[in-house]
């Protein structure tokens, strides 16, 4: 009886854990600012992969010019959706800056 409530609550607390992708939610050209977000269900503990994170950001800051993005500040929670007065989902913003001048290779040959 006993085994059987342990997996169970295994289970559920299994459930609860969830990885999420954040997508580019704000471009600051001017600034160099990134923000990359994603929604977090009410009871969902859900984080996301740094690396693949790093790997959005600096993307999206070399399609601007810059070379690399580091991480700014500490991540944003923001209640997206409420009902009464709980907080059914939430919204996860990182921000990311963006650093460096990234330089073009040159496509012309050289004649000497």
């Amino acid at each position: 009886m006993n085994k059987i409530l342990v997996a169970a609550s295994l289970l559920l607390l299994a459930g609860c854990s969830i990885t999420k992708e954040p997508k580019v939610s704000n471009v600051d050209t001017t600034n160099g600012l990134i923000r990359l977000s994603f929604n977090q269900a009410m009871m969902q503990n859900a984080h996301y992969d740094e690396y693949t994170t790093q790997g959005t950001a600096n993307k999206q800051c070399q399609q601007m010019g810059y070379a690399t993005a580091v991480a700014y500040g500490q991540p944003i929670s923001t209640c997206s959706l409420i009902s009464g007065s709980v907080c059914m989902n939430t919204t996860i913003t990182i921000q990311y800056q963006c650093r460096g001048m990234a330089l073009t290779p040159t496509t012309g040959t050289r004649t000497w």
